[in-house]
């Protein structure tokens, strides 16, 4: 019978793991609940990925402390499988439970390849500790991964709640509708921009009419837009803009007074005609 030093046990659980993969890939990917996005066949394929990268790396030098850590398969096919739930929308305690689930078929494995207590006893400590920094690793993948897609859909929300829309020739506008903060003020600008020198816009109206107030934050990232808009050449009309508006932009001192500014959309579109004027280039404004 084998000793049980370390080295020992890694190599029965290796050869185990080489001999039994896919009864092992199966008897694991049985225990999971399995949704529209995950079918058996894909759950094997996981599970067998993850198995041959802890084959290799038991048949390795890496202390078992450092092998989720530092052993690029194993580290891989960790992040993969856990990259998959978050995306599939599962909860961290599902892919917690995976874990547990491949940490409790190992163990059934261990009982099944040897009768020597003692080799099973260290064989399941170092499944143990194996498998536990492994569940650590899932788990702060699927927070990182989660954290990622909430950031992509924030960014795409934004582009959606910002649209450039084509109103005549030449003159376009941005109906904007909520709080405008500095990463909505990004989009919007670079929107904006790309918009005018595709369309080659002399004129852009920013509508705020669904802007509930104007403080002085909102009123520099407007200012800022106007100047952007302006240094590609074109020029800007702010509309939207209401009594309450008006009287707290006063209030604070904000400086507009550079800026053509109109009560409604359709002021700023006929001040929009006004300033391309009958040669399509931006002339003065009257009224």
């Amino acid at each position: 019978m084998l000793g049980t030093d370390d080295s020992q046990v890694r190599m029965v659980l290796a050869r185990m793991l080489e001999e039994d993969r896919s009864a092992l890939a199966r008897d694991w990917a049985g225990q999971e609940p399995r949704d529209g996005d995950r079918s058996g066949p894909d759950l094997r394929r996981e599970a067998v990925e993850l198995l041959e990268a802890l084959r290799e790396a038991l048949g390795g030098t890496l202390p078992v402390s450092r092998i989720v850590d530092q052993d690029p398969a194993v580290r891989d096919a960790l992040t993969s499988l856990s990259e998959r739930r978050a995306r599939a929308g599962a909860q961290p305690s599902a892919t917690a439970m995976a874990i547990l689930a491949l940490k409790r078929t190992m163990l059934s494995a261990i009982e099944r390849h040897t009768d020597d207590s003692a080799l099973r006893y260290r064989a399941a400590l170092l499944v143990n500790e194996l498998l536990d920094s492994a569940g650590v690793l899932t788990f702060e993948v699927y927070s990182a991964g989660r954290e990622r897609i909430i950031r992509e859909q924030h960014s795409q929300m934004l582009e959606l709640s910002t649209p450039v829309v084509r109103l005549w020739r030449h003159v376009l506008a941005v109906p904007l509708i909520g709080t405008l903060d500095s990463a909505r003020t990004q989009v919007v600008m670079n929107n904006l921009l790309e918009s005018i020198q595709a369309n080659e816009a002399r004129v852009a109206i920013i509508d705020i009419t669904g802007v509930p107030t104007v403080d002085t934050a909102v009123a520099q990232h407007l200012l800022q837009t106007v100047s952007a808009v302006r240094l590609m050449g074109a020029e800007c009309v702010i509309s939207g803009i209401r009594p309450s508006i008006a009287q707290t932009i006063t209030q604070l001192g904000i400086d507009l007074s550079h800026i053509v500014t109109r009560g409604s959309l359709a002021d700023a579109l006929a001040t929009a005609m006004q300033l391309l004027g009958d040669s399509g280039r931006p002339g003065p404004v009257t009224g």
